[in-house]
C-alpha cells in the first residue's frame, strides 16, 4: 500500500491538541550566546569519538536567532501546540543565579507563540544539565533534584502568567541510563549504581518541580513525558526470554510508570535494582514526593522484541542494568534510517495498557516520528512518501485506542526541524522541514504538507 492510500476516514476526538515539538539542545544553537554556560552535552561533544563526524550542537538549527521564522512556519502549517523545552544552562548558567538574558528569549518566544495562537508546550528538562553540577556529581547528587525546583521556580516567575501547561521531564530513562550506565548519551558515565541513583533523583526532581508548577496558579497543569517501549520476548515458551523481558519492561517502563503514577516503586524492579543501590537512595517520603500528574506525555518509535541469548553486542557497560546480556534479535520488519524496527501495532497495545493499569490520566502522544535518508531532488523537493507512510500507520495505531476508550488527548511529531539527534550529530533527519545545515535554508518536505492537512481535518481524510 502506498503512502497516504487506505481509504477508511479517521477522525479524532473534538478539541484533540496537534502540535510538533523540538527541544533546546538540538535546535537552538548559539551555545555561548546571552550568558549560556555549558551543558553536558557540550562537553560530551567535545570527547573524541563521543558524537557521530564530532558534531557538536552549534548551529544545530539556528532556531535561537532564527525563531520568528519558524513560528511563522508554524503558523503556516496550521500547528496548534509547539512543544518545546527550556535550556536550563540559559536560565541558570552553572547552576547558580538566574540569567535575566536566557530568560528573555523564551519570553519572546512564547509571546510569539500565543501572538499566531499557538499554544506554547514547554518541557523544563530534555537532557542539557548544566555542566557544573555535573561536576557536583550530576543526577547521582541528590541535590541536583533540588537545584532543578530552583531552575523551576526562576522559569515559572517569568513565564508562569501565560503558560498553564507544563512537562517536567522528558524521557528520564535516557537521562539515567544512557547517560550514567552505558554512556552513550552525556555525561557518558559507564557505572550501574550511578544510573540508577540517577533514575531516582530524576524523579524526585519530578516531584518537587511539579510542586513548584501546582504552587504557583491553581490552574496550572504539570506532566511528565516517558519513552515508552512495549516490550516482549523472542520466543514465549523460554523462561530464560520471558523473565529477561519482564526486566527490560521494569527498567524501561514501570520503574517510571508506578512511581510517578502509582506513588512507589514496583516490589519486582526493586528486588531487581537492589544489588545496584536503588533501596539506598529512596529516602522516607520521596516516593510520596514523586507521585502524582495530571497527564502523561508518550513518546513512541518502536517497541522491544528481547532475548536472554547474549551477542557480542549485549554486556557491560549496558543502559539494561539488572538485565545486561538482553539481545535484540532481528524480526525482518521494515526499518528506519536509525536501524529502528518500523511497527505501529503495539502502539495500540501501549495506549490500552496504560489506560487500564494506570487510570483517570489523560494521554498525549508528545513524540513520534522517524529518521529517513531523505532525497532533496534537482527541484528541490522532499518527496518524502516513506515518512507519510510511518506517521499515517501510528496515526491510525492510536486511534484505534481511541475507539476503544483510551483518553488520548493530542500527537506531537517529531520533530519540526531536522536537528542535532545526540550522538548521532547531523546525521539523521526526523524534520518535517529540511534543514540545509550549511545554509540553514529551511524547505517543508512533503510530509509538512501532509500533516497539515492532517492537522486541518483533525484526522486522515481517507484516500481511495
Amino acid at each position: 500500500m502506498e503512502a497516504g492510500a487506505e481509504a477508511t476516514p479517521v477522525e479524532f476526538p473534538a478539541g484533540f491538541l496537534w502540535g510538533v515539538a523540538t527541544a533546546a539542545f538540538q535546535v537552538e544553537g548559539s551555545t555561548t550566546a546571552d550568558g549560556r554556560s555549558p551543558s553536558i552535552w557540550d562537553t560530551f561533544c567535545a570527547r573524541p569519538g563521543a558524537v557521530k563526524n564530532g558534531d557538536t550542537g552549534d548551529p544545530a538549527a539556528d532556531h535561537y536567532r532564527r525563531m520568528p521564522d519558524d513560528v511563522a512556519l508554524m503558523r503556516e502549517l496550521g500547528v496548534g501546540a509547539y512543544r518545546f523545552s527550556l535550556a536550563w544552562p540559559r536560565v541558570r548558567p552553572d547552576g547558580g543565579e538566574v540569567n535575566p538574558a536566557g530568560l528573555d528569549f523564551y519570553e519572546r518566544l512564547v509571546d510569539t507563540l500565543l501572538a499566531e495562537g499557538i499554544t506554547p508546550w514547554p518541557t523544563l528538562y530534555h537532557w542539557d544539565l548544566p555542566h557544573a553540577l555535573e561536576e557536583r556529581g550530576g543526577w547521582t547528587n541528590r541535590d541536583t533534584a533540588y537545584r532543578f525546583a530552583d531552575y523551576t521556580a526562576a522559569v515559572l516567575d517569568r513565564l508562569g502568567d501565560r503558560v498553564s501547561t507544563w512537562t517536567t521531564l522528558n524521557e528520564p530513562w535516557c537521562s539515567a541510563f544512557l547517560g550514567y550506565g552505558s554512556g552513550r548519551h552525556a555525561p557518558g558515565r559507564t557505572e550501574p549504581r550511578a544510573a540508577v541513583a540517577a533514575a531516582h533523583h530524576l524523579l524526585l526532581a519530578h516531584g518537587l518541580g511539579a510542586e513548584v508548577v501546582r504552587s504557583t496558579a491553581a490552574e496550572n497543569r504539570v506532566g511528565i513525558t516517558l519513552n515508552l517501549f512495549p516490550v516482549s520476548p523472542a520466543d514465549p515458551d523460554s523462561a530464560e526470554d520471558r523473565e529477561v523481558a519482564r526486566r527490560v519492561d521494569g527498567v524501561q517502563n514501570r520503574l517510571f510508570l508506578d512511581s510517578v503514577l502509582r506513588g512507589r516503586y514496583p516490589d519486582d524492579v526493586l528486588a531487581d535494582l537492589e544489588p545496584f543501590g536503588l533501596r539506598d537512595v529512596v529516602l522516607t517520603g520521596d516516593e510520596a514526593v514523586i507521585g502524582g500528574t495530571d497527564f502523561l506525555g508518550v513518546n513512541y518509535y518502536r517497541d522491544h522484541y528481547v532475548s536472554a541469548v547474549p551477542n557480542g553486542k549485549s554486556g557491560p557497560a549496558s543502559e539494561w542494568v539488572g538485565a545486561e546480556h538482553v539481545s535484540f534479535p532481528k524480526r525482518g520488519l521494515p526499518q528506519t534510517d536509525s536501524g529502528w524496527d518500523v511497527n505501529a501495532e503495539p502502539l495500540t497495545g501501549l495506549l490500552l495498557t496504560l489506560h487500564t493499569d494506570y487510570p483517570r490520566v489523560p494521554l498525549y502522544i508528545t513524540e513520534n516520528g522517524v529518521a529517513y535518508a531523505d532525497v532533496v531532488d534537482e527541484d528541490g523537493r522532499i518527496d518524502d512518501t516513506d515518512r507519510i507512510a510511518f506517521v499515517e500507520q501510528h496515526l491510525r495505531a492510536a486511534h484505534r485506542a481511541v475507539e476503544q476508550g483510551v483518553d488520548l488527548r493530542g500527537y506531537f511529531y517529531w520533530s519540526l526541524l531536522d536537528n542535532f539527534e545526540w550522538a548521532e550529530g547531523y546525521a539523521k533527519r526526523f524534520g518535517l522541514v529540511h534543514v540545509d545545515y550549511g545554509t540553514q535554508r529551511r524547505t517543508p518536505k512533503a510530509s509538512a504538507a501532509w500533516y497539515s492537512r492532517v492537522m486541518a481535518d483533525n484526522g486522515l481524510a481517507g484516500r481511495g
